[in-house]
């Protein structure tokens, strides 16, 4: 699992992130308003109260993800879920302050001043 997550955060940072972050900002401010944000398996999810546009543009950033996780699952003989849990531990590490997040229980959860990263427990090591 961890040469696994080298590898996705390789992805993420070194391709993922300036191609997932150009042009979203429908995004970035219902990331802000706490109705979008990351999910344990590596994609973004929304809740009812998200904007139409935001809805569409975090649907475009999960097709992008899925891509760049399918890729990566070929190249490491491993299924593409595998590879979102991993990104997904990446990403969850990344959560700001005032941001919504889902753990693998589903259930969404804002970060708080003072918290520390939202990691699950399978993330570590």
């Amino acid at each position: 699992m961890i040469s696994l997550r080298l590898a996705c955060a390789a992805l993420l940072l070194g391709i993922a992130a300036p191609a997932l972050a150009q042009g979203k900002q429908a995004v970035v401010a219902a990331r802000q308003a706490g109705t979008v944000g990351e999910r344990f398996d590596g994609y973004l999810g929304y809740s009812p109260a998200a904007p139409a546009e935001a809805r569409r543009q975090v649907g475009a950033v999960n097709i992008r993800r899925r891509s760049l996780y399918t890729g990566l699952a070929t190249r490491r003989n491993v299924n593409v879920q595998a590879v979102g849990i991993a990104a997904g531990c990446e990403l969850l590490a990344q959560v700001k302050v005032g941001e919504v997040y889902m753990l693998n229980d589903g259930v969404w959860r804002q970060r708080a001043p003072g918290q520390g990263v939202p990691v699950p427990s399978y993330c570590a090591g």
